[in-house]
C-alpha cells in the first residue's frame, strides 16, 4: 500500500561541474522529513536546502536511484532529471579491472566496500597509523576506533580493501614495518585525485572558481637531505602516540610542548613558534632524573621528513641513547659516527680545528668541531649537521653536543648518505626564497617533569 504523500519535495540532479555526484534540492513545508533519509543513502548536508552525495567509485546515479526508491516509499515526492536518468541507466564497465570476472553487481560491491572503507577514514572512525608505496599501489596499517581492530589496508580508491587484520596495534605496526620498512612513511597516503574530487564536490553546488587552480605538480624524488620539510607537528604527535614510554606534559608556556622518557634521563623540548633557523626540537640526555644534561641536539624548522623519521625513529630503540655518558671523544668515536659518509665516498677536508664532510655539490655537510669536543662545558656546537647555501645560512641544521651518542650521529649520517625523499617542484616563475639571516636563540635544558598530564597539541 502506497503511503499518504506528504509536502516533502526532492530533486535529485547530476552535479553541474564533478563527474557522477549527484545534487539533492530539497523543498516544502516538511522537507525535513527526506533529510534523513538522503543521509542513510550517502548524501551530505551541504546547507539548509541541498545535499551531496560524492562517492570514490562513480556509482553516485545507482545509489541515488535507491535512494529515490527509499523516499518514494516515505511517501516523499522525488524527481529524477533527465540527465541524471541517463547516467543511472547508463552501462558501463571499469577498464583495466583487477576482477574482471565478476558480474557488474558483484564489482559495484567491491567498490562499495572501498567507499565505506574510505568514509571510515574520513569521519575518523578509522584511524591510519602509517603508509608506504608497494609497487604501483598504496598500503596503509590503521585501527577502527570503536572495536580497536587493526588492519591492513591495499590499494586506492574503489579498488582499497582490508587485506588482513591484526588482534593487536603493536602486532599491526611490527608486520608493517617488515614488509614496508624502506617506505613507511607516519600517517595516512596523501589525498588521491579522485578523493579531492569528491571534497570539492561535497563543497559546492558546482559555481566555479574564478580562476582555475594550476595542476598540482608531481612530487620528484631527491636526496634525503634536499626533500621537502617533514610536518614537525604531526611528527611529534606521531612519536608520542606510537610510544607509551613517553609522556607530554605541560609548561608555563602555552607555546612549548615538553615529553620525557618513563627513565626521566631523556626529554624533548618541542617549540610551536620556532622561527626557520631557531630550535624547533631540544633533545637532552641526563645522567639521572636531577642531574644537569649530559649531552644535547636541536633540529630547525625546516629539517625534512626523512631526516626527522630516522631522528625519532632511533629515539624509539633504547639502545641507541643509553650510552655510557661523559666518556672523552676520540678518533674512534668520530670515525663510527662519520663511516656511512666515508662509506658513500664523502671526503673530509680540515679547515682549522673544524673537520668537514660535504658532497661534491657542497650543498649538504656535516662538522666536527674539535675545540668544541675539547671544551664540553661551553655551549659551542660539537657535530653540526646541515644543508643549503652554507654552514652560516642552512636551509636546515641540527646540532649536537660532545657526548652525543656516536651510534645516534650515525643514523642520521646514514640517511644523508644513502636516504631519499619527495620533494615538489616550484611553479615556473616562482622565486626561490632568500636564505635568511642566522639567528641562534641558545638551545635551553627541559624542564623536569610536572605533575599533571598535557593536553593534545
Amino acid at each position: 500500500m502506497t503511503p499518504p504523500a506528504i509536502d516533502a519535495h526532492v530533486r535529485l540532479d547530476a552535479h553541474p561541474t564533478h563527474t557522477s555526484a549527484v545534487t539533492a534540492i530539497l523543498t516544502g513545508t516538511r522537507q525535513d522529513l527526506a533529510r534523513p533519509v538522503l543521509t542513510a543513502h550517502g548524501f551530505e548536508t551541504l546547507n539548509d536546502h541541498a545535499l551531496v552525495m560524492a562517492r570514490i567509485d562513480r556509482e553516485e546515479p545507482h545509489w541515488a536511484d535507491t535512494a529515490a526508491q527509499a523516499l518514494a516509499a516515505q511517501g516523499i515526492t522525488t524527481q529524477i532529471t533527465d540527465r541524471l536518468r541517463e547516467a543511472i541507466d547508463e552501462e558501463w564497465t571499469w577498464a583495466s579491472h583487477p576482477t574482471p570476472w565478476c558480474t557488474r553487481q558483484e564489482i559495484r560491491e567491491i567498490s562499495n566496500e572501498a567507499n565505506r572503507i574510505y568514509d571510515d577514514i574520513r569521519h575518523g572512525r578509522l584511524l591510519i597509523h602509517a603508509h608506504a608505496e608497494d609497487g604501483h599501489t598504496t598500503v596503509a596499517i590503521g585501527t577502527y576506533l570503536d572495536s580497536g581492530k587493526s588492519v591492513y589496508l591495499r590499494g586506492e580508491d574503489h579498488l582499497r580493501q582490508i587485506a588482513d587484520s591484526f588482534d593487536s596495534l603493536a602486532q599491526a605496526l611490527t608486520a608493517f614495518e617488515h614488509l614496508h620498512a624502506d617506505t613507511m612513511r607516519p600517517g595516512p597516503a596523501p589525498l588521491t585525485d579522485t578523493e579531492r574530487e569528491a571534497a570539492q564536490a561535497r563543497t559546492s553546488l558546482g559555481t566555479p572558481p574564478a580562476e582555475p587552480e594550476p595542476p598540482v605538480p608531481e612530487p620528484e624524488i631527491v636526496p634525503a637531505h634536499a626533500a621537502d620539510p617533514g610536518n614537525h607537528e604531526a611528527a611529534l604527535n606521531t612519536f608520542l602516540t606510537d610510544n607509551g614510554d613517553w609522556e607530554r606534559y605541560n609548561t608555563w608556556d602555552d607555546n612549548t610542548t615538553v615529553a620525557t622518557h618513563e627513565s626521566l634521563t631523556l626529554r624533548i623540548l618541542f617549540d610551536h613558534e620556532a622561527h626557520a633557523r631557531d630550535a624547533q626540537w631540544t633533545i637532552a640526555a641526563y645522567e639521572t632524573p636531577v642531574s644537569d644534561r649530559m649531552w644535547h641536539m636541536t633540529i630547525t624548522p625546516a629539517t625534512p621528513q626523512p631526516i626527522l623519521d630516522t631522528l625519532l625513529t632511533a629515539l624509539s630503540h633504547g639502545d641507541v641513547w643509553e650510552t655510557a655518558l661523559g666518556t672523552p671523544i676520540t678518533d674512534k668515536t668520530v670515525a663510527q659516527a662519520t663511516r656511512p659518509l666515508a662509506d658513500a665516498g664523502w671526503t673530509p677536508t680540515v679547515d682549522g680545528h673544524r673537520l668537514r664532510w660535504q658532497t661534491q655539490p657542497s650543498d649538504v655537510g656535516v662538522q666536527f668541531d674539535a675545540f668544541a669536543a675539547n671544551a664540553p662545558h661551553r655551549p659551542l656546537d660539537t657535530w653540526t649537521i646541515w644543508s643549503g647555501p652554507s654552514i652560516d645560512q642552512p636551509t636546515w641544521a641540527i646540532r649536537a653536543s660532545v657526548y652525543t651518542p656516536a651510534g645516534l650521529l650515525a643514523d642520521l649520517a646514514e640517511e644523508l648518505a644513502h636516504g631519499t625523499g619527495t620533494r615538489r617542484p616550484r611553479s615556473p616563475g616562482t622565486p626561490r626564497q632568500p636564505p635568511q639571516p642566522t639567528t641562534v636563540r641558545p638551545a635551553a635544558a627541559p624542564p623536569g617533569p610536572q605533575p599533571q598530564a598535557g593536553r593534545p597539541r
